[in-house]
Order: structure tokens, then sequence, then C-alpha cells
């Protein structure tokens, strides 16, 4: 009987895939780590990179390039393939041309009778979340979007740095599509332990204009830094590897990810980023904040443009 491991297939040797890959060595995830990729060489390439720092890793990791055929075993599939965005290109504009990819990617995942959970970060991720729990047939608990876990740390980092205080004791959340119609939820936000409109309150010479000019640093930050550097891979890898922990951990741990809803919020069949709970069996629970009207507001607009784009390509 094979030895009952943690495995992780990851689709997609991109920068990406590959930042994610790194980070799981580097912090011990996962016994096993699979690369997949159309190009095999680069596939082993990376996994022979990869295995050559294990002797400075914290905890051994088994790592190989392998085929669809390892996707029998695995705990997770993260799906990092796809056409990357470039610049002045949004995240939605990305859609037709990586759904057909997608739809071909997990059904090949899906022949080799995969029952663990798929963890989607390709762009536009809402999107591909849905055709990804379409095309596998899984129940929607197993299907689980990067959704604003990212856009949620950028925001806590940006607030963090502009009171000068420990990003780790901000806590503030941004939902909805992981693009441009996100929003910040900030009659829930708070700098400590004070509600961010104590805190403004207390501090007279900071303005609600000033946090909303941060949100939007943090709103566009992915158009800075392709415009700078060709693609973001970092952060989101990190992002990755924090989902990846709360499932393989049984964290019950809450994280904006693009999760499947169905009347949360007023809506329904429709993966977006929303409070969830994370444990070994993917999504535990929607969690349902209550948001004030103009959140609610930029909420329905964001659904509104998710589905519209999800109806081109059901």
């Amino acid at each position: 009987m094979r030895e009952k491991v943690n495995r992780i297939v990851i689709i997609g040797t991109g920068a990406v895939g590959c930042s994610y890959a790194y980070a799981c060595v580097n912090q011990g995830v996962a016994e096993e780590l699979v690369l997949i990729d159309i190009h095999e060489a680069k596939a082993e390439g990376e996994a022979m990179d990869l295995s050559h720092g294990m002797p400075f890793a914290p905890s051994p990791t088994k790592v190989w390039n392998g085929t669809y055929a390892d996707c029998k075993d695995a705990d997770i599939v993260v799906i990092t393939a796809g056409l990357p965005q470039k610049p002045g290109e949004t995240r939605l504009d990305l859609v037709e041309k990586n759904a057909k990819l997608f739809r071909g990617m997990v059904s090949d995942v899906m022949q080799h009778h995969f029952q663990g959970i798929f963890l989607v970060a390709t762009n536009p991720v809402d999107v591909l979340t849905y055709i990804t729990w379409q095309e596998s047939g899984l129940p929607k608990e197993r299907v689980i979007g990067s959704g604003t876990v990212l856009d949620t740390a950028r925001l806590r980092y940006t607030l963090g740095q502009h009171f000068h205080i420990d990003t780790r004791n901000v806590h503030a959340l941004i939902i909805g599509e992981h693009g441009d119609t996100e929003l910040p939820v900030w009659s829930r936000a708070t700098i400590g332990v004070e509600q961010i409109d104590t805190y403004l309150a207390r501090n007279p010479l900071i303005k609600q204009e000033e946090l909303d000019h941060l949100f939007m640093q943090v709103r566009d930050a992915a158009y800075h830094i392709i415009e700078r550097k060709g693609a973001t891979y970092y952060g989101v890898g990190m992002a990755l590897v924090r989902i990846t922990k709360a499932i393989l951990n049984n964290e019950n741990s809450m994280l904006t990810t693009s999760t499947y809803i169905e009347g949360e919020y007023g809506h329904r069949d429709i993966y977006i980023g929303v409070p969830t709970v994370i444990n070994r069996s993917g999504v535990r629970e929607v969690v349902e904040i209550d948001l004030n009207e103009t959140e609610k507001s930029q909420f329905d607009q964001s659904v509104t443009t998710l589905k519209n784009v999800l109806n081109k390509v059901k």
C-alpha cells in the first residue's frame, strides 16, 4: 500500500507555478510535489533545481516532473497554467483565451479519478474557478480559487506601511472580483484593536480620502508591477501557500478565497472572493458579514460584472 503523505500537483511551471513550488519547499508544506507542464523539459529542469536545495529545506520534499496520472493520489491540484496578463490588459480580457485551456486540463485531471481539492490561480480566477467546478463535477466545497487573498494581503501591507503598524496587526478585507470591481470592506477594518473609523477620529489629520487612495493603489498594484517587471508571481505564490496550509493542516482559517455562493450576500451561482473558512475538506462555510449600503452596492456590481463575463463562456 502507498504510504499516506501529502501530495500537491502543480499544473504550469511558469513564474507563478515555480514561485509557489519554491515557497512550498521552503516552508515544508508537503511531502510530495509534482510538476506538470506542456513543456516537459521545463518541468524536469525546475524539479531538478528545487531538489538540489533540499539539504537546506525545513523538511524533506520529493519533487519530480510528472503526468496527469499523478493526480490520482494528489490531495491538492493547483492550476497556475494559462496565458499571462499583458501590459494594458485586464484580468477579464484573458477569459476566452484561458477558458478553453482550462476545460482540457481539468478533463485530463479527472480522467485519473482525482478526488482531492482544486486550487485555481490563473486569471480571471473567479471565472476559471467556476469552469473548473463545472468541468470537474466535484462538489463546490472542493474547488477553490485564490480569490482576493492576495488583494487582502496587499491592503493589509499598504495600511501597515501608511500607519506605521505591523501589517500582521492590521485586519482588513477586500472582497468581490479579483480585479477592477473588487472592494475594501472599510466597515470591518481594524488597526490593531481599533475600528478604522475610530482610529481616524482619533487621528483627525488622516482623512477617508487617504484610505480611498490607498485602496486604489492596492487595486491597481498588478498593473504597476506588470509595467515594471512583466508579471506578478511572488505575492500570489505565497498566497497560494497560505491557502494550501489552511487545507493540509485542517486549520479552519478564514481567507477571502474565490468560493461558490448560493444565496449568501443576496447572490447565487457564482464564484467570487468572500470570507471563507478553509480546512481539510476545502470550504467549510462561507462567512456572510454585514456590509453597509455602499459596500453592498459595490459587491452587487462586482457580481454583475463577473456574471456577464461568465455567461459568454458557460
